[in-house]
């Protein structure tokens, strides 16, 4: 049965309603600081925790709940006699029912300006340790910490005068998963603020995300799948993005925009991306975002059917035009203009999603997680495309002016595409993309196939170096003008005799791109 309660919570949403159930329930109420201000000011009879442990709150609020009549009273099990027993000898009384919710801290971390001491102000200490006791205690102790649930608890009481065994168990469930990520987000703000001489990854690596959304089903029907995001989400990342119109997104949606969310963000220029199955198909950049669609469009107009498309202007009723009759799954963009919204909204199943920030640069810093059947492998993201100080022209051949703009925009496009990869390129658009295949022939010549006639005068990009000159054979069979490589191939003096021979222009970068 449920007698006692102790509440003291951040977020007093419902608290009020709360205390008054548990009150005309009988139930002994019993709070701290602004908490018991709370209840009081509703007209409810409270108890301070320092009637309770006969210690005044000190320390500025640090030390409050830090007690054995607090903890005691939470942790004795209640069908143990010696336990019981104690607790009568020590004149100490159980306390059934705990509701918290911690400190503020990651609202403080967010806010503009927040100093390091207010943010180590806002660890809360007393507030997880009963959380913590309670969940451990969880078959004869309810633990609330979400206002969600206050309704289910408050019912089952009125009902059997107690929750049930399953409704604890749920509820403990939720403190772990609660603690374990307030703690996590407090590592990882301390990583962050760390001096540059002991930064780096932690040996053990903790990390919190919160549930976005359930998903209908995986990649594939017979899979279970849901969305999280970070717990501190990245500005222009796609969990940010606001859905206007359209079905719900699918786990194949997320993953497709995520990767054209990503190539978008290499551009400045007006630039259209469109994905399928996590690589490019079509990317077009023009001085204007119509020009830019076409572009991507013309790329590749069979693969773009129930594309990805991603635009980093604003969509005009133009552009949505152009669009509309074409199968897409999903378009983002900044935004769109109203005429543009009402058209592309009428086609019931494709989603339109708004992030403002969709084209704005990876944040310095960043890291991939990639999962390995028990492990996880971690990495800077690339966010290198070129360095000017590396490039290498060991051909006869030079480029010209015209040629530095697409061999600068298929290294962009290329480190995108899934390793082995090739892009052929030309006038800001991609005319050909080779990706995924075991060996860089096979990728070249599948490039260079669906090019077709525009493979002539375009540029090669790749993602990593040449093992063999058959690469520049098949491009100078194509006749394509130059070729954009990593290079550090032990063969790669045959693939510069093979470009002098064939008057193709060969830039080696010195940084390779594979994307797994």
């Amino acid at each position: 049965m449920i007698k006692r309660a102790l509440l003291s919570v951040s977020d007093k949403a419902g608290l009020a309603d709360l205390a008054r159930a548990l009150h005309d329930l009988g139930i002994e109420l019993i709070s701290t600081g602004g908490t018991a201000s709370a209840i009081a000011a509703a007209g409810l009879p409270v108890k301070s925790v320092s009637d309770i442990t006969g210690f005044p709150e000190c320390l500025d609020g640090r030390v409050k709940t830090l007690h054995p009549r607090i903890h005691g009273g939470i942790l004795a099990i209640r069908d143990n006699a010696e336990h019981m027993n104690k607790l009568a000898e020590l004149e100490i009384e159980t306390i059934d029912l705990i509701v918290i919710n911690l400190y503020p801290f990651k609202a403080t971390i967010q806010k503009p300006g927040v100093s390091f001491e207010e943010c180590i102000e806002n660890i809360d200490i007393g507030g997880p340790s009963m959380l913590r006791a309670a969940a451990k205690n969880h078959n004869d102790v309810t633990v609330l910490t979400d206002p969600s649930d206050y309704e289910r608890v408050i019912d089952e009481i009125k009902t059997n005068g107690d929750t049930t065994q399953e409704t604890r168990f749920y509820l403990a469930r939720k403190v772990f998963e609660q603690t374990a990520a307030y703690d996590a987000l407090i590592a990882s703000y301390f990583l962050r603020q760390s001096p540059a001489a002991i930064a780096g990854l932690p040996h053990q690596l903790t990390v919190t995300y919160d549930k976005v959304s359930e998903l209908r089903y995986g990649e594939n029907p017979h899979q279970r799948a849901t969305f999280y995001q970070e717990s501190l989400p990245a500005v222009g990342s796609l969990t940010q993005a606001k859905q206007l119109s359209g079905k719900e997104l699918s786990y194949n949606n997320i993953a497709d925009t995520d990767s054209a969310i990503a190539l978008l963000k290499e551009f400045t220029e007006p630039t259209v991306v469109a994905i399928k199955h996590a690589n490019p198909c079509g990317v077009g950049s023009a001085d204007d975002l119509l020009s830019a669609w076409r572009k991507a469009y013309e790329a590749d107009n069979v693969s773009i059917y129930g594309g990805i498309v991603a635009l980093n202007r604003p969509v005009t009723l133009e552009v949505a035009e152009e669009m509309k009759p074409v199968f897409l799954e999903v378009i983002v963009a900044p935004s769109y203009d109203n005429d543009a919204l009402e058209l592309l909204s009428s086609k019931k199943n494709l989603r339109l999603l708004e992030l403002p920030e969709v084209a704005q640069p990876m944040a310095e810093g960043s890291i991939m997680l990639k999962q390995v059947y028990g492990g996880l492998l971690i990495q800077d993201q690339d966010t290198t495309v070129l360095n000017s100080d590396e490039i290498g022209i060991p051909t006869v051949a030079k480029p010209d002016e015209v040629m530095q703009a697409d061999l600068v925009f298929a290294m962009k496009v290329v480190k995108h595409v899934k390793s082995n990869a090739i892009v052929l390129v030309k006038d800001q658009q991609t005319v050909g993309i080779g990706p995924g295949q075991p060996n860089r022939i096979t990728s070249a010549q599948i490039a260079i196939k669906n090019a077709g006639e525009k493979a002539a005068g375009s540029i090669l990009g790749s993602d990593a170096f040449f093992p063999f000159a058959d690469t520049v054979e098949a491009a100078a069979e194509a006749g394509i003008a130059a070729i954009i490589q990593p290079g550090g191939s032990i063969r790669d003096q045959e693939s510069i005799e093979a470009c002098d021979k064939h008057g193709i222009t060969m830039l080696m970068t010195g940084i390779r791109h594979f994307r797994h």
